[in-house]
């Protein structure tokens, strides 16, 4: 586990700010973690945070959700059901260009001096905004100072403003403006491929080698340049359009060029000192999967002339007040904690750039910051980030689940592939088909549709939006229900059981095995939900349950039998261990010493084959300690420290989904020291790249996992089948901390503190809560105040492999920890070489 026990980052360079990412100093060996930390986007568009001068960089990119590209996949050997067709997000047209010359003499920031540099990215503004002061090789002094933003209130729009200004000579200044292809065109500094893709490494995205964006339309008139294009065989097409405006008191010129992969706009200005020169670059973008260019390219333009209408300074006002009204919903405040606070407004921020106008859309694994995992969607959505926006930004939930209902189609089409009834969601996906090539840690995730329809139903709990459902969003928890019910089957001793075989649960390294604990546990929620659901309709919407009837065929007899596979599911548990094993056979292997293995051999999936890595216990990420949370309800507090303690130490943390799920039930259980070194882990997973891959684009499901962190972990919020309770457990040196959640409608503020936890109506008429047992019943205008005995166990230090070892299993055997070493000495460069 990479743990962050103490602030990492270096404050001369990120100084403390609790309301920004601040950069006062330019790095050139970790380019493309800070363009991660300062990309800006709004769910639905992306711009990485490259230098606006656009020839330094790790990774120039620019994403729109979901508009991908889709290719063959070749398998060595293929199987019937195999997934065949791949699906990787497009780098879009670059539009955040605009170079600088100076006497002919480029802003090249990798080796100009410097005087000043800073660069902010501002949460409450919603702007990324850069000041330097360059000297340039002649001596002069130039002052550079640029805003960036996404506009979170039209999705389809960008602003770039750049102003140049000579601090003590006059000079030729020439500013060019780009929209470039990199995709498929090449630049002329550096091709666009990052250079360290080099190497084996599933989190990155496929890199294409044909064309993928086929020229459909170009158009420069006056300072606007449209270009439209269509993806080659997914047939998506797309239309990027920029106008440019400048405001100087100095004498200029201007010209343009425009080609298929090229737009160029170019201002030729004599400058004179304390004159400065701003440029103004409004940006559209638009994309669709069966609406021609050209009739994109018409949206472009009414999205600038919009832009246009309103003017720049009302754009970035309009941006202010949107996130005015988020971080009124959103916004968790840790006292005298400014590392912390810092560290945990860029993930909520992170939050809204990933989310808020996906508008129908999915969100994906990186959001809309990178092209890591290819773009795709994961159940990473369901479990990690729309518990954050079904207590924070409803509208927002219900347009992903959405989203997963127009997927049903393709959904049923996959499980009758795999020769189930109802319906199997894919494992990794853009556009709703399985895309994932390697079936054991991929398709094989069964649990995804219980991943689903546990975020469905936390949903409607949470806003009590029952509508939702009977207009449709019922038919993913009756085709889910469906296929848990035709997968799994009965054994019969002294009791009927129902079991599920050949599944992969959260942990990927351990697959197809059978009963594992995190499916059943979820499954069964899935199988009582759907049954409650149509009960429910019946009875409250004879109407739409009519219609649900006609469009899906459901039975009384059917309802009935998913009610029974839901209370006869088997629960694996081991008497011996006292613990829940996380599979049928997972305690017949044994250990790995993780505490031994060396750091350079982390993580594991990088250096050991997964034939290797499934023989042994040991986790990638929390399975069974997972399903303690989310069905914390159905363990007792006895069973959930158990098992706490007996994988924890088994546990890699080679996920960054992981940390979060420790830290919540670290923090239940009592080791509240460990849960805040797991926590910290969370916080900073990009912001101190703890995993090496931040590059890549920003790990949304840690960052939705930091706000479950503070709520549910410390601030000790559940809600179990829309019963809400609250025991938490604040940190020794933590004064104060204060969360918000909106409990259908009303919106609900938490102020924790040693010995008291304080509940008041933000907005709404008012809540009901259990506090420790105690219900809690709070009217708007009326704070309420709950003493409190403590936060909780206290328990100290970790467990550690070497309580689980020495233990003995329930045939006797004792469990022993060890590391397959020769892999350890092997040099992959003089392996042999088969030759026919």
């Amino acid at each position: 586990m990479r743990f962050a026990d103490h602030d990492p980052l270096n404050r001369t360079r990120f100084p403390m700010d609790e309301w920004a990412l601040v950069e006062h100093e330019f790095g050139v060996d970790d380019m493309g973690r800070t363009e991660t930390l300062f990309a800006v986007g709004n769910g639905y568009l992306g711009l990485r945070g490259n230098v606006e001068e656009g020839r330094d960089g790790h990774y120039h990119g620019t994403f729109v959700n979901g508009f991908h590209e889709t290719w063959p996949i070749r398998h060595a050997e293929e199987a019937f059901g195999f997934a065949r067709v791949g699906q990787t997000i497009v780098n879009v047209p670059d539009a955040k260009i605009i170079r600088l010359y100076v006497d002919d003499e480029p802003l090249v920031l990798t080796e100009a001096e410097l005087l000043s540099y800073e660069r902010r990215l501002d949460f409450r503004l919603g702007v990324l905004s850069r000041s330097i002061e360059w000297r340039t090789p002649s001596g002069k002094r130039v002052l550079i100072t640029s805003r960036r933003m996404v506009s979170f209130t039209d999705r389809h729009l960008a602003v770039l403003d750049y102003e140049v200004e000579l601090l003590d000579a006059d000079a030729a200044v020439t500013l060019t403006s780009h929209i470039l292809n990199r995709q498929d065109g090449r630049d002329e500094y550096r091709s666009g491929v990052p250079e360290t893709a080099a190497g084996f490494d599933p989190r990155r995205a496929e890199q294409f080698n044909e064309r993928v964006l086929q020229p459909r339309f170009k158009r420069a008139e006056n300072a606007r340049y449209v270009l439209g294009y269509q993806t080659t065989n997914s047939n998506m097409t797309l239309a990027v359009g920029a106008e440019h405006s400048i405001a100087t008191e100095n004498p200029y010129t201007e010209t343009g060029s425009i080609g298929d992969d090229l737009a160029k706009h170019i201002y030729r200005v004599h400058a004179s000192r304390g004159k400065p020169i701003r440029i103004t670059k409004t940006i559209s973008y638009h994309t669709a999967h069966k609406v021609p260019s050209r009739e994109l390219v018409d949206r472009c333009d009414r999205t600038l002339d919009r832009a246009a209408e309103l003017g720049v300074a009302e754009v970035f006002d309009q941006q202010r007040s949107w996130l005015d009204d988020y971080w009124t919903r959103s916004d968790v405040e840790i006292e005298a904690q400014p590392a912390i606070q810092q560290a945990a407004r860029w993930n909520l921020f992170q939050l809204a750039q990933a989310t808020a106008r996906t508008d129908g859309g999915g969100v994906a694994a990186k959001g809309v910051s990178g092209s890591g995992y290819g773009g795709h969607y994961f159940w990473d959505s369901e479990i990690y980030v729309l518990p954050f926006l079904s207590y924070t930004a409803p509208i927002v939930a219900r347009n992903v689940l959405r989203f997963r209902q127009r997927m049903l189609d393709a959904a049923r089409g996959r499980a009758m592939e795999l020769n189930q009834h109802g319906a199997l969601f894919p494992w990794r996906t853009i556009n709703g088909q399985e895309s994932s090539a390697y079936y054991a840690a991929g398709t094989a995730q069964y649990h995804i549709d219980a991943d689903i329809s546990y975020a469905l139903c936390q949903y409607v709990a949470a806003t009590g939006d029952e509508d939702f459902l009977a207009r449709g969003a019922i038919d993913i928890l009756v085709e889910t229900a469906r296929m848990w019910e035709d997968l799994g089957f009965w054994r019969s001793n002294a009791d009927d059981v129902f079991h599920i075989h050949g599944v992969t649960g959260p942990d990927e390294y351990t697959t197809v095995v059978n009963d594992n604990l995190y499916t059943n546990v979820m499954a069964r929620a899935n199988l009582a939900s759907a049954a409650s659901a149509v009960d429910n309709l019946q009875m409250l919407d004879p109407i739409a349950y009519h219609k649900l009837v006609e469009r899906l065929g459901v039975t009384p007899g059917e309802v009935a039998s998913w009610r029974r596979a839901a209370a006869h599911m088997h629960i694996p548990y081991d008497e011996q261990l006292g613990i829940h094993p996380q599979d049928s056979a997972f305690l017949q292997k044994e250990l790995w010493d993780l505490e031994n293995t060396p750091e350079d051999r982390r993580p594991l999936l990088l250096h050991y084959h997964p034939l290797v890595i499934y023989r042994f216990q040991v986790l990638k990420q929390a399975d069974v300690v997972l399903a303690l949370y989310l069905q914390g309800d159905r363990f007792s507090s006895e069973d959930k420290r158990a098992n706490f303690e007996y994988y924890d130490p088994l546990t890699t943390g080679d996920s960054t989904l992981s940390a979060i799920v420790q830290s919540i039930i670290a923090a239940e259980v009592g080791y509240h020291e460990l849960a805040m070194r797991y926590f910290r882990s969370a916080l900073f997973v990009d912001l101190a790249d703890l995993h090496h891959n931040a590059a890549d684009g920003v790990h949304v499901a840690s960052t939705g996992g930091v706000w479950s962190a503070l709520v549910s972990g410390f601030g000790g919020f559940r809600d179990h089948n829309g019963v809400f309770t609250i025991d938490p457990r604040l940190p020794d040196d933590w004064t104060r901390l204060t969360y918000r959640v909106t409990l259908r409608g009303t919106r609900l503020r938490a102020t924790l503190e040693p010995e008291s936890i304080t509940f008041t109506v933000e907005s709404g008429d008012g809540a009901h809560v259990k506090v420790r047992g105690l219900d809690v019943v709070i009217g708007a205008g009326a704070p309420v105040t709950v003493p409190l005995e403590g936060q909780g166990p206290r328990l100290y230090g970790a467990p550690t492999m070497r309580d689980v070892t020495g233990s003995r299993r329930a045939d006797g055997t004792l469990l022993t920890a060890s590391i397959p070493t020769l892999s350890l000495d092997v040099d992959e460069e003089e392996l042999p070489v088969a030759v026919d």
